[in-house]
Protein backbone atom coordinates (compact mmCIF):
# COMPACT_ATOMS: atom_id res chain seq x y z
CA UNK A 1 0.00 0.00 0.00
CA UNK A 2 1.71 3.19 -0.87
CA UNK A 3 2.44 6.16 1.65
CA UNK A 4 -0.80 8.61 0.39
CA UNK A 5 -2.97 5.71 0.88
CA UNK A 6 -2.49 6.51 4.72
CA UNK A 7 -3.90 9.46 6.60
CA UNK A 8 -2.11 12.25 8.62
CA UNK A 9 -0.05 11.46 11.69
CA UNK A 10 -1.63 10.99 14.93
CA UNK A 11 -4.36 9.61 12.34
CA UNK A 12 -7.11 10.89 14.74
CA UNK A 13 -9.53 11.18 11.75
CA UNK A 14 -8.39 7.57 10.83
CA UNK A 15 -5.19 5.34 9.44
CA UNK A 16 -6.68 5.59 5.67
CA UNK A 17 -6.75 8.74 4.06
CA UNK A 18 -10.37 7.24 2.66
CA UNK A 19 -10.95 4.76 5.33
CA UNK A 20 -14.22 2.92 4.38
CA UNK A 21 -14.93 4.86 0.78
CA UNK A 22 -11.58 2.39 -0.55
CA UNK A 23 -12.52 -0.61 1.97
CA UNK A 24 -15.35 -1.52 4.18
CA UNK A 25 -14.42 -2.66 7.58
CA UNK A 26 -13.82 -6.72 8.00
CA UNK A 27 -17.14 -8.42 9.28
CA UNK A 28 -16.07 -11.19 11.99
CA UNK A 29 -18.22 -13.56 13.68
CA UNK A 30 -16.75 -15.08 17.02
CA UNK A 31 -18.13 -18.70 17.14
CA UNK A 32 -16.91 -21.87 18.78
CA UNK A 33 -19.15 -24.71 19.86
CA UNK A 34 -19.77 -27.82 22.06
CA UNK A 35 -17.62 -29.90 19.35
CA UNK A 36 -15.55 -29.33 16.57
CA UNK A 37 -18.02 -30.72 14.01
CA UNK A 38 -20.36 -28.78 15.18
CA UNK A 39 -17.62 -25.52 14.78
CA UNK A 40 -16.98 -26.42 11.88
CA UNK A 41 -20.67 -26.26 10.58
CA UNK A 42 -21.08 -22.67 11.79
CA UNK A 43 -17.93 -21.26 10.00
CA UNK A 44 -19.09 -22.67 6.98
CA UNK A 45 -22.50 -21.21 7.67
CA UNK A 46 -20.85 -18.08 8.26
CA UNK A 47 -18.78 -17.82 5.22
CA UNK A 48 -22.03 -18.56 3.24
CA UNK A 49 -23.83 -15.77 4.98
CA UNK A 50 -20.72 -13.19 3.95
CA UNK A 51 -18.38 -13.07 6.78
CA UNK A 52 -14.53 -12.20 5.56
CA UNK A 53 -13.05 -13.66 8.29
CA UNK A 54 -13.55 -16.20 10.92
CA UNK A 55 -12.69 -15.52 14.89
CA UNK A 56 -12.34 -18.55 16.84
CA UNK A 57 -13.42 -18.98 20.54
CA UNK A 58 -11.96 -21.59 22.92
CA UNK A 59 -13.52 -23.70 25.54
CA UNK A 60 -11.87 -22.99 29.06
CA UNK A 61 -10.02 -26.14 29.30
CA UNK A 62 -8.39 -25.23 25.96
CA UNK A 63 -7.62 -21.69 27.19
CA UNK A 64 -6.68 -22.92 30.58
CA UNK A 65 -4.20 -25.70 28.92
CA UNK A 66 -6.20 -28.50 29.95
CA UNK A 67 -7.16 -31.85 27.00
CA UNK A 68 -10.72 -32.48 27.26
CA UNK A 69 -9.97 -35.64 29.28
CA UNK A 70 -8.42 -33.80 32.43
CA UNK A 71 -10.08 -34.07 35.44
CA UNK A 72 -9.87 -30.23 35.76
CA UNK A 73 -12.13 -30.13 32.21
CA UNK A 74 -14.86 -31.94 33.97
CA UNK A 75 -18.50 -30.11 33.14
CA UNK A 76 -16.79 -27.32 31.03
CA UNK A 77 -15.58 -29.21 27.94
CA UNK A 78 -17.08 -27.40 24.47
CA UNK A 79 -19.35 -24.96 27.18
CA UNK A 80 -17.65 -21.56 26.29
CA UNK A 81 -16.02 -22.35 22.88
CA UNK A 82 -14.69 -25.16 21.04
CA UNK A 83 -12.25 -27.82 22.85
CA UNK A 84 -9.10 -28.11 20.69
CA UNK A 85 -6.40 -30.31 22.73
CA UNK A 86 -4.73 -32.32 18.89
CA UNK A 87 -3.82 -31.37 15.83
CA UNK A 88 -6.63 -33.58 14.54
CA UNK A 89 -9.26 -31.14 16.39
CA UNK A 90 -7.25 -28.34 14.47
CA UNK A 91 -8.04 -30.26 10.96
CA UNK A 92 -11.20 -30.92 11.50
CA UNK A 93 -12.20 -26.98 12.77
CA UNK A 94 -10.78 -26.23 9.55
CA UNK A 95 -12.29 -28.75 7.42
CA UNK A 96 -13.48 -27.72 3.56
CA UNK A 97 -11.96 -24.11 4.65
CA UNK A 98 -9.12 -22.91 2.33
CA UNK A 99 -7.04 -20.89 4.81
CA UNK A 100 -5.20 -19.18 2.21
CA UNK A 101 -8.44 -17.03 1.29
CA UNK A 102 -9.85 -17.03 4.99
CA UNK A 103 -8.37 -14.82 7.97
CA UNK A 104 -8.54 -16.51 10.93
CA UNK A 105 -8.65 -14.76 14.30
CA UNK A 106 -7.81 -16.91 17.56
CA UNK A 107 -8.60 -15.71 21.10
CA UNK A 108 -6.14 -17.52 22.94
CA UNK A 109 -3.48 -16.54 25.26
CA UNK A 110 -1.61 -18.96 28.24
CA UNK A 111 -1.72 -21.25 25.21
CA UNK A 112 -1.17 -19.72 22.53
CA UNK A 113 2.01 -20.80 21.32
CA UNK A 114 0.02 -24.58 20.83
CA UNK A 115 -2.76 -23.18 19.38
CA UNK A 116 -0.58 -21.40 17.22
CA UNK A 117 1.78 -24.60 16.50
CA UNK A 118 -2.05 -26.73 15.35
CA UNK A 119 -2.56 -24.26 12.99
CA UNK A 120 0.41 -23.81 11.53
CA UNK A 121 0.91 -27.49 11.62
CA UNK A 122 -2.49 -27.82 9.68
CA UNK A 123 -1.53 -25.69 7.00
CA UNK A 124 1.78 -27.08 6.37
CA UNK A 125 -0.07 -30.35 5.92
CA UNK A 126 -2.33 -29.12 3.31
CA UNK A 127 0.66 -27.60 1.70
CA UNK A 128 -0.69 -23.93 1.71
CA UNK A 129 1.86 -20.90 1.14
CA UNK A 130 2.61 -19.76 4.68
CA UNK A 131 2.84 -16.28 2.93
CA UNK A 132 -0.87 -16.25 2.06
CA UNK A 133 -2.05 -17.24 5.25
CA UNK A 134 -3.37 -14.46 7.16
CA UNK A 135 -4.22 -14.03 10.97
CA UNK A 136 -4.43 -12.83 14.33
CA UNK A 137 -3.35 -14.22 17.30
CA UNK A 138 -4.24 -12.90 20.65
CA UNK A 139 -1.23 -13.67 22.49
CA UNK A 140 -1.91 -11.06 24.71
CA UNK A 141 -1.15 -12.64 27.98
CA UNK A 142 -0.80 -9.61 30.43
CA UNK A 143 -4.11 -9.06 30.71
CA UNK A 144 -5.05 -12.57 31.84
CA UNK A 145 -3.73 -11.37 34.77
CA UNK A 146 -5.60 -8.38 35.23
CA UNK A 147 -9.00 -9.24 33.72
CA UNK A 148 -9.44 -12.47 32.67
CA UNK A 149 -7.44 -15.19 34.94
CA UNK A 150 -6.29 -18.07 32.41
CA UNK A 151 -3.21 -17.48 33.48
CA UNK A 152 -0.57 -20.30 33.94
CA UNK A 153 2.91 -19.65 34.18
CA UNK A 154 4.53 -16.98 36.46
CA UNK A 155 4.99 -13.91 34.23
CA UNK A 156 8.26 -13.69 32.78
CA UNK A 157 7.55 -16.80 31.72
CA UNK A 158 4.77 -15.86 29.31
CA UNK A 159 6.57 -13.01 28.15
CA UNK A 160 8.99 -15.29 27.21
CA UNK A 161 6.43 -17.23 24.77
CA UNK A 162 4.89 -14.25 23.33
CA UNK A 163 8.17 -12.83 22.44
CA UNK A 164 8.86 -16.65 21.00
CA UNK A 165 5.74 -16.03 18.87
CA UNK A 166 6.59 -12.30 17.77
CA UNK A 167 9.91 -14.14 15.88
CA UNK A 168 8.37 -17.00 14.87
CA UNK A 169 5.74 -14.83 13.19
CA UNK A 170 8.22 -12.62 11.33
CA UNK A 171 10.24 -15.51 10.01
CA UNK A 172 7.46 -17.49 8.91
CA UNK A 173 4.17 -15.72 8.74
CA UNK A 174 4.51 -12.60 7.40
CA UNK A 175 0.89 -11.38 6.99
CA UNK A 176 -0.06 -12.86 10.48
CA UNK A 177 -0.76 -9.88 13.19
CA UNK A 178 1.37 -12.16 16.35
CA UNK A 179 -0.74 -9.92 19.03
CA UNK A 180 -3.75 -8.54 19.35
CA UNK A 181 -3.63 -6.14 22.65
CA UNK A 182 -7.08 -6.67 24.37
CA UNK A 183 -8.81 -3.39 26.23
CA UNK A 184 -11.92 -5.91 25.79
CA UNK A 185 -11.61 -7.90 28.00
CA UNK A 186 -10.54 -5.01 30.87
CA UNK A 187 -13.56 -2.90 29.84
CA UNK A 188 -15.70 -6.41 30.48
CA UNK A 189 -14.14 -6.61 33.99
CA UNK A 190 -15.43 -3.07 34.86
CA UNK A 191 -12.81 -0.44 33.84
CA UNK A 192 -13.83 2.41 32.68
CA UNK A 193 -12.80 4.07 28.87
CA UNK A 194 -10.02 5.66 30.26
CA UNK A 195 -8.39 2.41 32.24
CA UNK A 196 -9.08 0.62 29.16
CA UNK A 197 -6.87 2.68 26.84
CA UNK A 198 -4.48 3.25 29.92
CA UNK A 199 -3.72 -0.75 30.38
CA UNK A 200 -3.77 -2.02 27.10
CA UNK A 201 -0.95 0.78 26.01
CA UNK A 202 1.00 -0.38 29.05
CA UNK A 203 0.77 -3.66 28.13
CA UNK A 204 1.67 -2.81 24.57
CA UNK A 205 4.53 -0.96 25.99
CA UNK A 206 5.78 -4.11 28.21
CA UNK A 207 5.61 -6.16 25.08
CA UNK A 208 7.58 -3.89 22.57
CA UNK A 209 10.18 -3.76 25.38
CA UNK A 210 10.72 -7.23 25.67
CA UNK A 211 10.90 -7.54 22.23
CA UNK A 212 13.75 -5.11 22.13
CA UNK A 213 15.54 -6.82 25.00
CA UNK A 214 15.17 -10.27 23.01
CA UNK A 215 16.46 -8.47 19.64
CA UNK A 216 13.51 -8.95 17.72
CA UNK A 217 13.06 -6.69 14.95
CA UNK A 218 11.10 -3.93 16.48
CA UNK A 219 9.83 -2.12 13.22
CA UNK A 220 8.42 -5.34 11.53
CA UNK A 221 6.59 -5.94 14.87
CA UNK A 222 4.65 -2.66 15.28
CA UNK A 223 3.50 -3.15 11.80
CA UNK A 224 1.85 -6.41 12.58
CA UNK A 225 0.58 -5.46 15.82
CA UNK A 226 -3.27 -4.90 15.92
CA UNK A 227 -5.41 -4.13 19.26
CA UNK A 228 -9.11 -5.25 20.09
CA UNK A 229 -11.49 -2.68 22.12
CA UNK A 230 -14.41 -2.41 23.55
CA UNK A 231 -17.86 -0.76 22.15
CA UNK A 232 -19.75 0.35 24.93
CA UNK A 233 -22.86 2.04 26.12
CA UNK A 234 -21.53 5.93 25.74
CA UNK A 235 -21.82 6.86 22.04
CA UNK A 236 -19.68 9.55 21.84
CA UNK A 237 -17.48 8.61 24.48
CA UNK A 238 -16.76 5.69 22.41
CA UNK A 239 -16.13 7.10 19.50
CA UNK A 240 -13.87 9.52 21.10
CA UNK A 241 -12.08 6.67 22.68
CA UNK A 242 -11.30 4.84 19.49
CA UNK A 243 -9.83 8.18 17.92
CA UNK A 244 -8.14 8.83 21.10
CA UNK A 245 -6.24 5.39 20.60
CA UNK A 246 -5.10 6.03 17.48
CA UNK A 247 -3.25 9.73 18.38
CA UNK A 248 -1.75 7.81 21.54
CA UNK A 249 -0.68 4.26 19.89
CA UNK A 250 0.96 7.34 16.98
CA UNK A 251 2.99 9.03 19.82
CA UNK A 252 4.43 6.10 22.06
CA UNK A 253 5.65 4.61 18.65
CA UNK A 254 6.93 7.98 17.43
CA UNK A 255 8.39 9.54 20.70
CA UNK A 256 8.42 6.63 23.31
CA UNK A 257 10.13 4.26 20.83
CA UNK A 258 11.52 6.89 18.43
CA UNK A 259 10.07 4.81 15.19
CA UNK A 260 9.22 6.52 12.41
CA UNK A 261 7.70 4.31 9.96
CA UNK A 262 4.17 5.15 9.05
CA UNK A 263 2.88 2.03 9.29
CA UNK A 264 4.42 1.17 13.05
CA UNK A 265 2.47 4.06 14.09
CA UNK A 266 -0.60 3.19 12.94
CA UNK A 267 -2.80 1.54 15.59
CA UNK A 268 -4.83 -0.87 14.01
CA UNK A 269 -8.14 -2.47 15.89
CA UNK A 270 -10.91 -5.11 15.84
CA UNK A 271 -14.11 -4.16 17.94
CA UNK A 272 -16.55 -6.00 19.86
CA UNK A 273 -19.67 -5.04 20.85
CA UNK A 274 -20.02 -4.97 24.69
CA UNK A 275 -21.08 -7.93 26.18
CA UNK A 276 -21.49 -6.62 29.65
CA UNK A 277 -24.03 -3.73 28.79
CA UNK A 278 -26.31 -6.87 27.36
CA UNK A 279 -29.45 -8.01 29.87
CA UNK A 280 -30.98 -11.00 29.93
CA UNK A 281 -34.21 -9.26 30.59
CA UNK A 282 -35.84 -8.15 27.56
CA UNK A 283 -33.46 -9.30 25.16
CA UNK A 284 -34.59 -8.10 22.00
CA UNK A 285 -33.59 -4.48 23.28
CA UNK A 286 -29.93 -5.66 22.95
CA UNK A 287 -30.38 -5.53 19.11
CA UNK A 288 -30.61 -1.48 19.69
CA UNK A 289 -27.77 -1.41 22.05
CA UNK A 290 -25.10 -3.73 19.91
CA UNK A 291 -26.70 -0.94 16.84
CA UNK A 292 -25.41 1.91 18.42
CA UNK A 293 -22.19 -0.18 19.51
CA UNK A 294 -21.32 -1.35 16.63
CA UNK A 295 -22.81 2.45 15.16
CA UNK A 296 -19.66 3.82 17.21
CA UNK A 297 -17.30 1.82 16.52
CA UNK A 298 -17.71 2.81 12.40
CA UNK A 299 -17.59 6.23 13.64
CA UNK A 300 -14.50 5.54 15.08
CA UNK A 301 -12.79 4.00 12.70
CA UNK A 302 -12.46 0.66 13.51
CA UNK A 303 -10.61 -2.20 10.72
CA UNK A 304 -12.97 -5.11 12.18
CA UNK A 305 -16.03 -5.79 13.85
CA UNK A 306 -17.83 -8.38 15.82
CA UNK A 307 -21.79 -7.85 16.98
CA UNK A 308 -23.06 -9.94 19.60
CA UNK A 309 -25.96 -11.64 19.17
CA UNK A 310 -29.01 -10.47 21.17
CA UNK A 311 -29.19 -13.73 23.76
CA UNK A 312 -25.42 -13.57 24.51
CA UNK A 313 -26.51 -12.29 28.13
CA UNK A 314 -27.88 -15.76 28.60
CA UNK A 315 -25.52 -18.29 26.33
CA UNK A 316 -24.01 -19.09 22.93
CA UNK A 317 -25.66 -17.17 20.44
CA UNK A 318 -28.40 -19.40 18.11
CA UNK A 319 -27.78 -19.21 14.27
CA UNK A 320 -30.88 -16.91 13.68
CA UNK A 321 -29.35 -14.58 16.36
CA UNK A 322 -25.59 -14.78 14.97
CA UNK A 323 -27.11 -13.83 11.74
CA UNK A 324 -29.29 -11.17 12.73
CA UNK A 325 -25.80 -9.42 14.82
CA UNK A 326 -23.92 -10.01 11.25
CA UNK A 327 -27.12 -8.26 9.77
CA UNK A 328 -26.53 -5.20 11.71
CA UNK A 329 -23.01 -4.43 10.15
CA UNK A 330 -24.40 -5.09 6.50
CA UNK A 331 -27.04 -2.62 6.97
CA UNK A 332 -24.60 0.16 8.64
CA UNK A 333 -22.31 -0.56 5.41
CA UNK A 334 -24.36 -1.02 2.79
CA UNK A 335 -27.65 0.77 3.57
CA UNK A 336 -26.64 4.18 5.87
CA UNK A 337 -24.61 5.80 3.94
CA UNK A 338 -22.45 6.53 7.25
CA UNK A 339 -19.26 4.58 5.06
CA UNK A 340 -19.44 7.36 2.72
CA UNK A 341 -17.64 9.71 4.89
CA UNK A 342 -13.89 9.80 6.37
CA UNK A 343 -14.40 10.80 10.41
CA UNK A 344 -17.95 11.76 10.07
CA UNK A 345 -18.19 13.47 13.35
CA UNK A 346 -14.58 14.11 14.17
CA UNK A 347 -15.46 18.50 13.41
CA UNK A 348 -17.81 18.40 16.68
CA UNK A 349 -16.28 20.00 18.93
CA UNK A 350 -18.32 17.51 21.79
CA UNK A 351 -16.12 14.45 19.98
CA UNK A 352 -12.99 16.95 19.79
CA UNK A 353 -13.11 18.30 22.85
CA UNK A 354 -14.13 14.10 24.11
CA UNK A 355 -10.72 12.64 22.17
CA UNK A 356 -8.75 15.10 23.39
CA UNK A 357 -9.74 14.84 27.17
CA UNK A 358 -9.24 11.01 26.90
CA UNK A 359 -5.13 11.81 25.62
CA UNK A 360 -4.43 13.28 28.26
CA UNK A 361 -6.25 11.17 30.69
CA UNK A 362 -4.93 8.34 29.52
CA UNK A 363 -1.04 9.91 29.17
CA UNK A 364 -0.85 10.90 32.67
CA UNK A 365 -2.15 7.36 33.34
CA UNK A 366 0.61 5.13 31.75
CA UNK A 367 3.49 7.72 33.00
CA UNK A 368 2.11 7.35 36.27
CA UNK A 369 2.16 3.28 35.83
CA UNK A 370 5.57 3.66 34.91
CA UNK A 371 6.95 5.79 37.37
CA UNK A 372 5.52 2.92 39.72
CA UNK A 373 7.67 0.28 38.08
CA UNK A 374 5.35 -0.73 34.86
CA UNK A 375 2.65 -3.27 34.05
CA UNK A 376 5.18 -6.58 35.31
CA UNK A 377 5.59 -5.30 38.95
CA UNK A 378 2.09 -3.68 39.42
CA UNK A 379 -0.24 -6.73 38.03
CA UNK A 380 2.37 -9.14 40.07
CA UNK A 381 1.24 -6.25 43.31
CA UNK A 382 -2.18 -6.78 42.50
CA UNK A 383 -3.10 -2.81 42.19
CA UNK A 384 -4.57 -2.62 38.42
CA UNK A 385 -7.09 -5.16 39.38
CA UNK A 386 -7.90 -3.18 42.38
CA UNK A 387 -8.41 -0.34 40.40
CA UNK A 388 -10.74 -2.86 37.70
CA UNK A 389 -12.99 -4.29 40.61
CA UNK A 390 -12.98 0.01 42.05
CA UNK A 391 -14.24 1.02 39.13
CA UNK A 392 -16.30 -1.86 38.49
CA UNK A 393 -18.15 -1.93 42.26
CA UNK A 394 -18.97 2.12 41.76
CA UNK A 395 -20.84 1.04 37.99
CA UNK A 396 -23.09 -1.56 39.99
CA UNK A 397 -23.43 0.83 42.97
CA UNK A 398 -24.83 3.44 40.00
CA UNK A 399 -27.41 1.14 38.71
CA UNK A 400 -28.26 -0.15 42.06
CA UNK A 401 -28.96 3.84 42.90
CA UNK A 402 -30.89 4.21 39.83
CA UNK A 403 -27.95 7.02 38.74
CA UNK A 404 -27.50 4.77 36.23
CA UNK A 405 -30.40 3.42 33.90
CA UNK A 406 -30.33 0.30 32.39
CA UNK A 407 -33.75 -0.27 30.24
CA UNK A 408 -35.64 -3.23 31.60
CA UNK A 409 -33.66 -3.92 34.61
CA UNK A 410 -34.00 -0.44 36.85
CA UNK A 411 -36.57 1.33 35.05
CA UNK A 412 -38.95 -0.20 32.49
CA UNK A 413 -39.38 -3.24 33.87
CA UNK A 414 -41.60 -5.92 32.75
CA UNK A 415 -43.78 -7.24 35.07
CA UNK A 416 -43.69 -11.77 35.29
CA UNK A 417 -41.40 -11.57 32.24
CA UNK A 418 -39.76 -14.99 32.03
CA UNK A 419 -35.53 -14.98 31.79
CA UNK A 420 -34.85 -17.23 28.95
CA UNK A 421 -32.23 -20.02 30.03
CA UNK A 422 -31.01 -18.95 26.02
CA UNK A 423 -29.89 -21.90 23.71
CA UNK A 424 -29.13 -25.16 25.23
CA UNK A 425 -26.02 -26.38 25.49
CA UNK A 426 -25.08 -29.63 23.58
CA UNK A 427 -23.11 -31.71 25.91
CA UNK A 428 -20.78 -34.05 23.67
CA UNK A 429 -18.18 -34.79 25.91
CA UNK A 430 -19.09 -38.68 26.08
CA UNK A 431 -18.61 -38.56 22.61
CA UNK A 432 -15.17 -36.46 22.57
CA UNK A 433 -13.17 -38.11 24.91
CA UNK A 434 -13.76 -41.83 22.86
CA UNK A 435 -11.97 -39.74 19.94
CA UNK A 436 -9.14 -38.51 22.24
CA UNK A 437 -8.89 -42.05 23.46
CA UNK A 438 -8.30 -43.13 20.32
CA UNK A 439 -6.29 -40.71 19.25
CA UNK A 440 -4.27 -41.58 22.30
CA UNK A 441 -3.78 -45.13 21.83
CA UNK A 442 -3.24 -44.93 17.80
CA UNK A 443 0.42 -43.22 18.23
CA UNK A 444 4.00 -43.89 18.94
CA UNK A 445 3.98 -42.80 22.35
CA UNK A 446 7.68 -43.34 22.74
CA UNK A 447 8.15 -40.70 19.71
CA UNK A 448 6.01 -38.40 21.78
CA UNK A 449 7.64 -38.82 25.09
CA UNK A 450 11.01 -37.65 23.37
CA UNK A 451 9.32 -34.89 21.42
CA UNK A 452 8.16 -33.33 24.95
CA UNK A 453 11.53 -34.30 26.43
CA UNK A 454 13.40 -32.10 23.81
CA UNK A 455 10.65 -29.12 24.28
CA UNK A 456 11.62 -29.47 28.10
CA UNK A 457 15.13 -29.12 27.73
CA UNK A 458 14.85 -26.75 25.29
CA UNK A 459 12.90 -24.56 27.97
CA UNK A 460 16.18 -24.62 30.27
CA UNK A 461 17.88 -22.40 27.20
CA UNK A 462 17.20 -19.42 26.01
CA UNK A 463 15.95 -20.68 22.16
CA UNK A 464 12.73 -20.28 20.78
CA UNK A 465 10.49 -22.75 21.87
CA UNK A 466 7.93 -22.40 18.60
CA UNK A 467 9.63 -25.11 16.49
CA UNK A 468 9.60 -27.47 18.83
CA UNK A 469 5.94 -26.88 19.68
CA UNK A 470 5.35 -27.69 16.15
CA UNK A 471 6.82 -31.19 16.25
CA UNK A 472 5.70 -31.99 19.58
CA UNK A 473 2.12 -31.50 17.92
CA UNK A 474 3.18 -33.55 14.42
CA UNK A 475 3.96 -35.69 16.94
CA UNK A 476 0.97 -36.39 17.99
CA UNK A 477 1.35 -34.74 21.36
CA UNK A 478 -1.59 -33.10 23.06
CA UNK A 479 -2.07 -29.76 24.37
CA UNK A 480 -2.04 -30.70 28.08
CA UNK A 481 1.28 -32.91 27.86
CA UNK A 482 2.37 -29.55 26.15
CA UNK A 483 1.92 -27.42 29.06
CA UNK A 484 2.50 -30.07 31.60
CA UNK A 485 6.56 -30.60 30.17
CA UNK A 486 7.11 -26.78 30.39
CA UNK A 487 5.11 -26.47 34.25
CA UNK A 488 8.24 -28.67 34.66
CA UNK A 489 10.22 -25.93 33.55
CA UNK A 490 8.12 -22.87 34.29
CA UNK A 491 6.11 -23.84 37.48
CA UNK A 492 2.76 -22.18 38.12
CA UNK A 493 1.71 -18.35 38.67
CA UNK A 494 -0.23 -18.26 41.42
CA UNK A 495 -1.97 -15.17 42.64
Amino acid sequence: MSKNKFGKYPFDKGIYKNMYKDKLWTMRQYAGFSSVNESNKRYLKLIENGVSGLSVAFDLPTQMGYDSDDEMSFGEVGKSGVPISTIDDMERLFENINLEKISVSMTINSTAAILLAFYFATAKKRGYEFDSLRGTLQNDILKEYIARGTFIFPVEHSLRLTSNIFEFCQQNLSKWNSISISGYHIREAGSTAVQELAFTFANAITYLEKAKEDDIDLIRLTEQVSFFFNAHRDFFEEIAKFRAARIIWAKIIKKRFKIGNIKSQLCRFHVQTGGSTLTAQQVDNNVARTTLESLSAVFGGAQSIHTNGKDEAVSLPSEKNATTALRIQQIIAHESGVANYVDPLGDSSIVKDLTNSIVKEVELKIDEIFKKGGMQSLIEEGEIQKEIEKSAFEFQEDIDSKKTILVGVNKFINENEKISSGASFKDNSVNRLKKLKIFKENRDIKVVENSLEKLTNAAKTDENLIPHIITCVENNCTLGEIIIALKTVFGEYLE
